[in-house]
């Protein structure tokens, strides 16, 4: 039960202080790992990274009451989020997706952009595991086009990353991962993909009780935003999620 409210409460401070990627204004929350795609900051180690419409700013939190911006590194234009993975950030736009080492973690520095083709103005989040990144790409109402899709990219090459496959989807939000398990979330509903082939993900189930908005993987828990609330899914079987409750 300590765990279940510890969930609650993270993801209730994401809601509270989070509205949808469309809205003018946005203040989402990631944190240490349990953050959701659509965080707009991050926290790694002693370091708080803060995206807005072009800057990433840097923040020193040892001393959690007094925390001192460090740095401020001009990013691109209409920047939407950021992801943190390993001592790497993934900063999504509406155009691309930048990364950044954070090796040296007061000094950010870029080390490549990853773009898909398909898409020429689109809404990012992105989240990383192992050699892949992953975006979806949203292309109706604000973030303009026609296509939207779930795109994979090759960044073992951190420095040059490339896109390796795309899925065609309907109007997709967040998303998050779980060992080989890709939860999706689209305006259908939560898309479940198997990854364990990286670059190509395959479609194995869809929860048509959509829309869902994002999603955390936590343990054997997925904590999802939907339109009217939260809804808890046992993942123990991570293809195969089972609600446990939804909360309104």
């Amino acid at each position: 039960m300590k765990n279940i409210l510890h969930l609650l409460l993270t993801f209730s401070v994401v809601l509270n202080l989070s509205c949808s990627k469309d809205s003018a204004s946005r203040s989402d929350v990631a944190g240490s790992g349990t953050g959701g795609s659509l965080a707009r900051f991050a926290i790694v180690g002693n370091y708080m990274y803060i995206v807005d419409y072009s800057d990433l700013k840097v923040l020193n939190i040892m001393d959690p009451s007094n925390p001192v911006l460090k740095n401020t590194t001009p990013v691109g234009f209409e920047i939407e989020t950021i992801y943190p993975f390993k001592d790497k950030l993934f900063i999504g736009s509406t155009s691309v997706v930048h990364i950044f080492s954070v090796t040296d973690p007061e000094h950010p520095q870029k080390l490549s952009t990853a773009i898909s083709p398909e898409v020429l103005r689109r809404c990012d989040p992105v989240v990383a595991k192992d050699s892949v990144a992953y975006a979806t790409l949203r292309t109706n109402g604000t973030c303009g086009g026609t296509q939207s899709i779930l795109a994979a990219y090759d960044i073992k090459d951190i420095t040059n990353p490339v896109q390796k496959s795309t899925f065609p989807v309907t109007e997709p939000y967040g998303l998050g991962y779980a060992d080989s398990a890709l939860y999706v979330c689209d305006k259908s509903g939560l898309l479940v993909f198997d990854i364990r082939n990286g670059y190509y993900p395959n479609l194995v189930k869809t929860l048509s009780d959509g829309p869902y908005i994002d999603v955390i993987p936590y343990n054997d828990i997925l904590i999802c935003w939907v339109k009217n609330g939260l809804a808890l899914y046992n993942i123990r079987d991570r293809f195969k999620p089972e609600i446990i409750t939804k909360i309104q």
